[in-house]
């Protein structure tokens, strides 16, 4: 069985679906495993320490991906051009995808790979139980993202973290407010903590309030009575009604005003980043202050932050870099492969050397969009059925 680990493609990615020591793991398992020239070079990693864990290096996409048997991906692939940028068109019939698909917010994308008869696995849609933590990309990545983005607001903050004791003075801590306390926002209690900031967090989650005070921060409440059903049975955030977003902007608007440095992660599945920090707040937020804006490809928690930009609003630094993960791209795919390892390694058949995959298995079921040339996934399967159902006017 062939397993093909292409370069990646999309502005901006420096990650790579494989590390040489999963493919060495790979290997292992009996597969042939090939890796595109240079496709770990925006990772640090080398074809020489891939073909030293077992890999056929191959010269361009074409001869990666050809007669591939699973495909293992970071980005989606690209759908539409000709030969050269098309990578689905590369793909042959039957083959497995496995990627960050995007997959609610580019169904178009789905479709198509039903009709090139992909099996296709979105890893985003990964369930959020015990037994999937160790497959979770948006867990391992947006780790790295709550990391990042604290040193990115020190790094544009005009002063230090910790409060310092100096012949000269003293110097006051930082205050440093994380709204969305999900793996990213966590983690950037964590650091913030670690630079000797002052945190404070909120979320609709109540259940989040006492891990925000193991890491050291101060949880911010809203409204207790709407908090306590704030939650899907999958762990995600659920949309909030109108009221509770008033609630929120007038509790936050107060809070946000004595801030130095604010990072938003809130995030919807499927759904646009709602806005926590309106231009209001911004303007009350005191000159040299800093936003990060974790939410931005989502259309961003605040609506003056732009998309791969640091901009300066009413005097405040607002800080919207996309893919931050790929800024961090060695540690990041390293984590991202021992997720997509074992996702996959459960179903390794070791006698036969193939993947002999439990179509019932909950870890599948939540993350397969579609097989055989039709979209399965719950969430995207309707819409596409409707689509297709419906008469086509004349004309068209």
């Amino acid at each position: 069985m062939k397993i093909a680990i292409p370069k990646e493609r999309r502005p901006g990615e420096r990650r790579v679906a494989s590390s040489p020591e999963v493919v060495k793991k790979l290997s292992g398992f009996g597969f042939d495993v090939v890796v595109e020239q240079g496709a770990g070079a925006g990772a640090s990693y080398s074809d020489a320490a891939f073909r030293g864990a077992g890999a056929l290096i191959a010269k361009d996409a074409a001869a990666t991906l050809k007669d591939a048997d699973v495909v293992l991906k970071v980005q989606r692939p690209i759908v539409e051009g000709g030969e050269d940028s098309n990578e689905l068109a590369k793909m042959k019939k039957g083959a497995i995808l496995i990627a960050n698909l995007g997959a609610l917010g580019n169904p178009k994308d789905v479709e198509a790979y039903a009709a090139a008869d992909i099996t296709a696995f979105a890893m985003e849609l990964m369930p959020r139980i015990s037994r999937a933590q160790s497959m979770d990309v948006l867990s391992s990545q947006s780790n790295l993202s709550g990391y990042k983005a604290v040193l990115d607001a020190a790094s544009e903050f005009g002063r230090v973290f910790p409060m310092m004791m100096t012949a000269a003075g003293m110097v006051a801590p930082a205050k440093v407010f994380i709204m969305g306390v999900g793996v990213a926002g966590l983690q950037a209690i964590a650091t913030a903590k670690r630079l000797g900031a002052v945190v404070t967090a909120t979320d609709v989650r109540p259940a989040t309030k006492e891990q925000v005070e193991s890491l050291g921060g101060k949880f911010l409440v809203i409204d207790p009575e709407m908090e306590k059903d704030a939650q899907t049975e999958g762990g995600y955030a659920k949309e909030m009604p109108p009221q509770y977003f008033q609630k929120q902007k007038e509790v936050v608007a107060e809070h946000i005003k004595k801030q130095d440095i604010v990072i938003t992660t809130a995030l919807i599945p499927g759904r646009p980043a709602p806005v926590l920090v309106s231009e209001e707040m911004v303007e009350s937020m005191m000159p040299g202050s800093v936003i990060v804006d974790l939410a931005v490809e989502a259309g961003g928690n605040c609506p003056l932050s732009q998309l791969g930009k640091v901009v300066e609003k009413h005097g405040v630094k607002i800080v919207g870099f996309d893919n931050v993960p790929a800024r961090l791209a060695e540690d990041a795919s390293a984590l991202y492969a021992k997720n997509l390892f074992n996702f996959i390694s459960p179903h390794v058949d070791k006698e036969t050397k193939t993947l002999n995959i439990d179509w019932l298995d909950e870890t599948i079921t939540g993350t397969l969009v579609c097989r055989a040339g039709k979209v399965v996934h719950p969430m995207l399967a309707k819409a596409s059925a409707a689509k297709i159902s419906s008469p086509m006017k004349k004309g068209n």
